[in-house]
């Protein structure tokens, strides 16, 4: 549901402005509005400029700091005040620790890259470690380890024949077995021949690898390799230093830059609550929307602290429009997590109807008729436990994990009415039975279930239609009854055509739909058939359940009876068991996808009126998700 919003004036002397905007800030209830009286002055923008450029470039500071530091999962220390000595102090503190944060961030950086190119040497070696002499002496001669990477042997030969050219005799060339991306090399060269090698190979478009010229300390091969991998360990473990040095700073001074940059917030937060009031010489307005709940509990704060110096005064709800107020969304426990749905799409305007209590009844219903199975529900119901558990309090995550759970549970529900388990598995193994009927073979009732709960959802839209227009647009709630009731005879007509209903009840519908026709047409003008056609189109658009439905559990016996095909048993019960893996994942997927559109489309286009202003209070900001809310408003 739209919680009641009441607007209100608060109004008090000129004085104690900062002072009343600190009390709302406590509150936290009022979403605050500019004052809609002509002859009152505003506050300038000017106000509180220099203190808020300054609070923003600490702000600034601070946030760079923590953008330094590891901070994580860490309790702000949030102080009571910041005076301006405090701030100063702050930001010499945040400077100091970002300049440490950020060398030592450097250091680890460095020291890294030198660990990683040790990496890289260590693998070169392992290719080049074929072809390099065992001991390499010091006898002045110079090695290039090269990569050959098209062309095979004639690349091989072309290089030898430059070589040769430019060379004559004087050079070695050592090459590798082919691999995947080309075969190694090594050239030896030794005084002059040396000259102009660099030169054969760039017009050879021979790729050279940056490997050390001279093993260390002349050792061999092996020798050179475990001086790298100890080289590398001792890189390793400084880098580890420095984070755990890293990590100590963010642990001794993370929460107290946390709470300086939640409090440096606040009052930024309050300055432009600040801008929002009006004024005269003598006295302040401020004005806002509180829900009507948390008004008596606002009012009695404000006699506490202000006595008879200051008054809130309710503002008579004909004095504006529905549309203006903020929109706040309240509902039960079990129909919250469905807000996620809702919240896809703009915000109903104030004064019209929230779909979440519908969205929670139906969409999981939706879900459950379409896959249908009890081992499939099980398995959903399993995962939305595992997100539930990894996620945070009123996070998305966690809405959705609970939107899952219902999802699952229809699901199951669903499976045992059309007594499946794996498909037809639970027949064949555990012999379970349809409660009612088995949608592989009972097309006919399956798709009138679908259709008949498109009747229910489509009615239930045009309903709450005329329930949110009646006030504003009379003559537009008379036309979304009249389709309501045409959706109604219609049905009546076809069910008693084909003997569902006594076939005493097809001629009064038919009479019924004429005459209701033209008055359809009076009340929503030319157009009306084609609207009508559009709703009945709507209607069978439900078809869907039944298709992908029937999809599903088709798909679910095919992967039974590929289990048979397979010659090895544990073969065909691995291919079986993939073959439920997909169609799980495609169950999963479909239901969501086609639900989600059964009811943005045919069931919101009948009363959600989107494009209200969301309800964000005045208040202090405790927790980083409410940072930016607070500030907007």
């Amino acid at each position: 549901m739209i919680l009641t919003m009441s607007r209100v004036r608060i109004l008090g002397p000129r004085h104690r402005l900062s002072e009343m905007v600190g009390v709302l800030q406590d509150a936290g209830t009022v979403h605050l509005t500019r004052p809609s009286a002509e002859a009152l002055h505003p506050v300038p923008e000017s106000l509180h400029r220099d203190e808020e450029s300054r609070l923003r470039e600490a702000l600034e500071n601070v946030e760079a700091t923590l953008e330094a530091l590891p901070v994580q999962d860490v309790q702000p220390e949030i102080p009571d005040a910041i005076s301006a000595e405090d701030l100063r102090r702050w930001e010499q503190l945040a400077e100091r620790l970002r300049r440490r944060a950020e060398d030592l961030t450097g250091r680890a950086r460095e020291l890294e890259r030198r660990a990683v190119d040790l990496d890289r040497f260590l693998d070169l070696f392992r290719r080049f470690g074929d072809l390099l002499p065992e001991e390499p002496g010091n006898d002045g001669v110079r090695s290039w380890f090269l990569v050959l990477r098209t062309g095979g042997s004639d690349s091989t030969d072309r290089l030898r024949g430059a070589l040769e050219e430019k060379l004559g005799e004087g050079f070695e060339l050592t090459v590798g077995e082919e691999r995947g991306e080309g075969r190694a090399a090594v050239l030896r060269a030794s005084g002059e021949a040396a000259r102009g090698i660099d030169d054969v190979l760039s017009g050879a478009g021979v790729e050279e690898v940056g490997l050390p010229t001279r093993l260390p300390g002349g050792a061999s091969l092996a020798g050179a390799t475990d001086a790298m991998r100890e080289r590398r360990s001792e890189l390793r473990d400084k880098v580890q230093r420095l984070e755990r040095e890293r990590q100590g700073l963010a642990a001794e001074h993370g929460p107290g830059l946390l709470g300086v940059r939640l409090a440096i917030r606040d009052r930024l937060a309050r300055i432009e609550a600040l801008r929002t009031a009006a004024r005269t010489d003598r006295a302040f307005v401020l004005e806002g929307w509180v829900p009507e709940e948390e008004l008596d509990g606002l009012r009695q704060r404000i006699e506490n602290d202000f006595g008879d110096a200051a008054a809130l005064e309710k503002i008579a709800t004909e004095k504006w429009r529905g549309e203006q107020a903020p929109v706040a969304l309240s509902n039960p426990r079990i129909f919250r997590p469905f807000e996620a749905v809702t919240r896809m799409l703009p915000l109903p305007t104030y004064g019209s109807i929230d779909p979440t209590p519908y969205v929670a009844v139906f969409f999981p219903m939706f879900f459950g008729i379409i896959l249908g199975d009890v081992a499939y529900g099980l398995t959903l119901g399993a995962l939305a436990a595992w997100l539930h558990h990894r996620s945070d309090a009123d996070s998305i995550l966690r809405s959705v994990s609970e939107v899952a759970g219902a999802c699952a549970a229809f699901t199951v529900v669903f499976g045992f009415v059309y007594g499946e388990f794996l498909g037809d598995l639970g027949h064949r193994v555990f012999g379970l039975e349809p409660l009612i009927f088995d949608r592989e073979d009972a097309l006919i009732p399956f798709l009138g279930l679908a259709v008949a709960l498109g009747v229910v959802h489509v009615l239930i839209g045009f309903i709450l239609g005329a329930v949110s227009s009646v006030r504003d647009e009379p003559r537009e709630a008379v036309g979304r009854g009249l389709y309501a009731l045409m959706v109604v005879l219609v049905a009546v007509a076809l069910l008693a055509a084909v003997r569902i209903l006594p076939g005493a009840f097809f001629t009064p519908a038919v009479v019924a739909l004429l005459v209701a026709f033209p008055v359809l047409i009076i009340v929503e003008g030319v157009l009306a058939p084609v609207e009508l056609i559009s709703t009945l189109g709507n209607v069978l658009s439900y078809a869907r359940i039944m298709a992908l439905g029937t999809a599903s559990v088709v798909m679910a016996v095919v992967a039974n009876e590929l289990v048979g095909t397979v010659g090895s048993a544990l073969v065909g019960a691995l291919f079986g068991l993939l073959f439920h893996l997909v169609n799980f994942a495609l169950g999963v997927f479909g239901p969501t996808i086609h639900g989600l559109r059964l009811h943005y489309v045919e069931f919101f286009d009948k009363f959600y009126s989107p494009g209200g202003e969301q309800y964000r209070p005045f208040r202090h900001v405790r927790s980083e998700d409410r940072a930016a809310a607070s500030l907007d408003t």
